[in-house]
């Protein structure tokens, strides 16, 4: 392991918590900033995990740790991709190597961790409304600490940000919001907060202006009428001149912009802060990938790494097979060049879903809205009412956010509006805020929403154009964060005859006798796996592709429960209201006598780690699946009976 030794790092070696830091004189603290960075950036680059925020706020995290009793004081961190160093410097600088692997550290923050990480967070914008509710609970006790959310400004694109802000501000306590600005967040920043913040840094006169102002009205007599000219001048050369007017607005005192990498200007101006009452906000200007060039040159590509097979610092993989993700972008392309109706909006996740292609083809025709999903859902229904043919591309994890768009405005209305479901089910390393274990439940409650999952690339080809062409409502598509098993170059995907889907339509890959394998897209793979393995007895086993979750094939469920005695669902999916449950339900319904074996998600968060691992773990890979059906059907039939199962989870071993 590459612990922090006291040859290479002399300072990091000596710090295991806040307190340590206390003890070192600010040239350390500067010579420790080196120290931290070059571990940080040696060990991620060799086990893998986000690397450029971090970079960008060494400084900054030291400075707080420094001047902050934490953790009496509170530092809230939004997201967590920038959390890696505060993991290092608050007890956890040796399971730096863990990060993001089987039951080492989060890649988040994450309460159960430590008791330095105060609120968790994997997805952006939460800090302010969370510092401010820890800010309104130390008022109500009567308690003294200090409490202080550090945003990036990707972060503040997301509107829970300016909820927050805006209820912060009117509510007056005593809280600091450093808004870590490093001019990008993970796709380009968009909108007008963004293109603000650079134009305040750009005009270092504002900031000279505004402390002339100050000194000026320090020599002249403290008469009332002089007093209230000085207010006018003040404000309306406030409003001419301060940037952070927008904040002041608000209701927060505006400092800033400082350099972020400057630690001695940061230690003065947070030591003022400490002094000041009511909402502050600190406006620090960093730079993503700070002090390594390669990451500094190409921050985006650093944003997250693999680990590397060479610890050269470059980052080098075997040409990877195509994913789900790859089909998706290629086929979105296509779409749009087909019928000129069709638009992609995405929400801060132009790399994420590939999507970045799109927006070269179709500039005109991409919408990247920000960390704003409830806002891109609503867009996308607006766009949908005056005849566009919107593709929504966001993580299931992230779409959560969105739900009451989804149902009001989008489903009530009856809009076609195609949501394209990426990282659905276990998306591995970034864990259980990222896992897309949830959709099939939440989508398939909602009236008039069709619910579908390729079984391969083909196929999420042929469901995109079906929702393109077809459906007159709300169309979803979930699919994983993986390889498509089938042997489909993106690049042919411009070239194939595209097939239009009978909505609600199941496809069988085998004809079954009494077993029958009922699989939703992902679990297809390992439902033919594990039907050739059982076959070896001698016993007919049916797989179906299920591709439908919502509409049912009812006349083929029908048949199947007709004919055959035991059916076992299979879905990367909360077994809670989820695909197993409604065939159950419609079996139930109908008075068929079949026993059915439901395999999905327990009804628990997933920790982190490999993708692979995480399968094999909650029961879901071919060998598991097997052993499980096995251990079902030698148990005594109880016929009518419903048996339900999940593979219980590592982090509370309780099974269902």
């Amino acid at each position: 392991s590459m612990m922090a030794n006291h040859q290479e790092f002399p300072l990091l070696a000596r710090v295991d918590g806040p307190a340590d830091l206390k003890r070192l004189s600010v040239d350390e603290l500067e010579d420790l900033c080196k120290e931290l960075r070059t571990y940080v950036w040696q060990t991620i680059t060799r086990v893998g995990g986000h690397l450029s925020a971090s970079l960008g706020v060494v400084e900054l995290t030291v400075a707080l740790h420094y001047l902050y009793d934490t953790p009496g004081d509170r530092i809230v961190w939004d997201v967590g991709h920038q959390s890696y160093i505060h993991k290092v410097l608050t007890g956890r600088r040796d399971r730096l190597p863990t990060i993001r692997q089987l039951g080492g550290l989060s890649g988040f923050c994450k309460r159960t961790e430590s008791p330095y990480d105060t609120f968790g967070a994997g997805h952006a914008s939460t800090a302010i409304s969370a510092a401010l509710g820890m800010a309104t609970a130390r008022d109500l006790k009567g308690e003294q600490h200090d409490v202080v959310a550090v945003v990036g400004d990707g972060g503040m694109t997301g509107g829970l940000a300016f909820e927050g802000l805006n209820n912060a501000g009117a509510a007056g306590r005593r809280l600091v919001v450093v808004l870590n600005d490093n001019k990008m967040s993970i796709s380009p920043n968009v909108g007008a907060l963004s293109r603000y913040l650079t134009n305040i840094i750009s005009s270092p006169v504002f900031n000279k202006a505004k402390a002339e102002v100050w000194q000026l009205s320090e020599h002249f007599p403290k008469t009332d009428t002089f007093r209230r000219m000085v207010r006018k001048v003040e404000e309306s050369l406030k409003s001419l001149l301060v940037p952070g007017q927008f904040f002041e607005d608000l209701g927060f005192r505006y400092l800033g912009p400082i350099d972020g990498h400057d630690l001695r200007e940061i230690l003065s101006v947070v030591r003022r802060v400490k002094t000041m009452d009511g909402p502050v906000l600190l406006h620090v200007v960093t730079k993503k990938g700070k002090g390594i060039a390669q990451a500094e040159g190409d921050p985006l590509k650093y944003h997250g790494v693999k680990a590397l097979a060479r610890s050269n610092g470059k980052i080098e993989a075997p040409p990877p097979k195509p994913t789900y993700t790859d089909v998706f972008a290629y086929a979105a392309c296509r779409l749009a060049r087909e019928d000129e109706r069709v638009v992609a909006v995405t929400a801060a996740m132009s790399e994420g879903t590939k999507l970045v292609r799109f927006g070269r083809e179709h500039p005109d025709r991409f919408f990247d809205v920000g960390i704003a999903e409830g806002h891109a859902v609503t867009f996308s229904a607006s766009l949908a009412v005056e005849g566009v043919r919107p593709i929504a591309a966001i993580y299931s994890t992230f779409l959560q956010r969105a739900y009451d768009q989804i149902i009001h405005d989008v489903a009530l209305q009856k809009l076609p509006v195609l949501f394209c479901l990426d990282r659905a089910g276990l998306v591995g390393e970034d864990g259980p805020t990222h896992h897309g274990a949830f959709d099939l439940s939440y989508l398939a409650c909602v009236p008039g929403m069709v619910v579908a999952a390729p079984k391969d690339g083909r196929e999420l080809c042929d469901l995109m154009w079906t929702g393109i062409s077809q459906a007159d409502g709300p169309f979803a598509i979930r699919f994983p964060r993986d390889t498509i098993p089938d042997a489909l170059d993106p690049d042919e995907v411009g070239r194939l005859s595209l097939r239009s889907i009978p909505i609600g339509s199941w496809e069988v890959l085998r004809p079954g006798g009494d077993l029958v394998l009922l699989a939703v897209g992902s679990m297809v793979q390992p439902a033919l796996a594990c039907a050739d393995r059982l076959d070896a007895a001698g016993r007919t086993i049916g797989v179906v592709s299920c591709r439908f979750v919502k509409p049912l094939d009812e006349s083929l469920l029908e048949q199947i429960l007709r004919e055959t005695s035991d059916v076992v669902t299979l879905e990367e999916g909360s077994l809670e209201g989820g695909f197993g449950a409604s065939i159950s339900r419609f079996a139930a319904d109908r008075g068929h006598p079949t026993r059915i074996l439901q395999i999905g998600l327990a009804d628990d968060f997933v920790e982190h780690g490999k993708r692979a691992l995480l399968l094999d773990r909650a029961g879901l890979s071919a060998d598991q699946i097997e052993a499980r059906i096995r251990e079902w059907r030698v148990a005594a039939p109880r016929h009518g009976s419903d048996h339900r199962t999940a593979v219980s989870t590592p982090e509370t071993g309780r099974a269902r």
